[in-house]
């Protein structure tokens, strides 16, 4: 029989383990990808949906699209995962696998902060992205809060990118000077891990008079008022909020999660042999973000490879991964992070300019050709 390859989830993680797999190994393995999902969304896509610059069908790249040798891609949901057997139980059969990934995300939990409602006053579902897109033009006048209601969250940059990106949109309409803005956040600074990028946020954030609001968090909405987690209260007309984040529950129900979080070494290994986690579900010491799942996969798909060919695997995740921020004016920064090399992370700024902007466009184009053939 062939090594069988069961991947949980098909965003950065899944795609680029099963396109590494399938490029060195192909035919000779049995890779089944499995996603809720029918289509691939890039998160920076739903602040583009947001700010109308596109559709939201413009943004989707549909699986069915993915075909490559050795890899099947079936919509599904995970029921059931039991990771001693690396068996997994969904909606439409069981799988059972030699290997088995863990890649399904981070999910939203909005029951932990009353007022706030997927797809209405969130923006980072592709629902939430659409419903408030169509609310901003009605905001003409009052305050607006762009909130996060806990940490970790996802891409830890796009809440200032939206603030910054709402500044804009209300200069262009003729009516910022009746908003006030303010940006929400439980960290101590916009990027922590780079202090040169959190000081270009903060120079950008009062050069457009952003409130910023840092270690507090948003623990309720209610009608005219946003309440933070420190008992004081913003007046709040418009909210942009980022639900707080937690393992999918599938996952916390399998017992591979600690505190929350699937925690995991260098290898992306987990406690159970044979069974990875890569991506937003795995505590690995670095943030929620695309390219650090990204080469999470590549460390685990190094590691597969040796295993199949009898060598000894020897890759170790690198800690390292860069971020776009969009800073307005059409103008884009990017920050570089290493998480692993030193006794703590070390990161460049890459200041912003119109240039970084194809240099962003590239990145997702990159990856469509690769994950998916366009």
């Amino acid at each position: 029989m062939k090594p069988r390859v069961l991947i949980l989830g098909a965003g950065f993680g899944g795609l680029e383990l099963s396109t590494s797999l399938s490029e060195v190994l192909g035919e000779s393995l049995e890779i089944t990808v499995i996603d809720k999902s029918d289509a691939f969304v890039f998160g920076f896509s739903k602040l583009d949906i947001l700010f109308g610059r596109q559709t939201a069908a413009a943004v989707r790249l549909p699986y069915a699209g993915v075909a490559k040798p050795g890899v099947k891609l079936r919509r599904e949901t995970v029921t059931a995962i039991d990771p001693a057997a690396r068996r997994v139980t969904t909606d439409a059969g069981t799988h059972e696998a030699d290997v088995l990934v863990i890649a399904l995300g981070a999910d939203y939990d909005v029951s932990r902060t009353p007022g706030i409602t997927l797809g209405e006053n969130e923006f980072y579902s592709v629902p939430g992205a659409i419903h408030l897109s169509g609310v901003l033009p009605g905001f003409k006048k009052g305050h607006a809060v762009v909130g996060v209601c806990g940490a970790p969250y996802k891409c830890p940059p796009a809440p200032s990118e939206c603030a910054l990106m709402l500044h804009d949109y209300l200069v262009q309409r003729g009516v910022r000077g009746d908003c006030r803005i303010a940006l929400v956040n439980p960290m101590s600074s916009p990027v922590p891990p780079s202090p040169d990028t959190s000081r270009a946020l903060m120079a950008a954030f009062a050069e457009r008079g952003i409130e910023y609001l840092p270690g507090r968090k948003v623990a309720a909405v209610e009608p005219g008022r946003a309440l933070l987690d420190d008992g004081s209260a913003l007046p709040c007309d418009l909210f942009l909020g980022v639900p707080k984040n937690r393992a999918p529950e599938v996952v916390v129900a399998s017992g591979l999660t600690e505190d929350g979080w699937v925690p995991v070494g260098r290898t992306l290994e987990t406690k159970f042999p044979g069974v990875y986690a890569i991506g937003d579900v795995a505590n690995s010491g670095t943030p929620k973000a695309g390219l650090f799942a990204e080469n999470a996969a590549k460390t685990v798909a190094a590691n597969l490879i040796a295993r199949f060919r009898h060598e000894e695997p020897a890759a170790k995740n690198p800690g390292t991964g860069s971020c776009y921020i969009e800073f307005g004016g059409d103008r884009i920064a990017r920050v570089d992070i290493d998480f692993f090399s030193g006794p703590k992370p070390t990161s460049a700024f890459h200041e912003p300019s119109t240039a970084l902007r194809a240099d962003k466009r590239a990145f997702g184009s990159i990856r469509r050709a690769r994950w998916f053939g366009r």
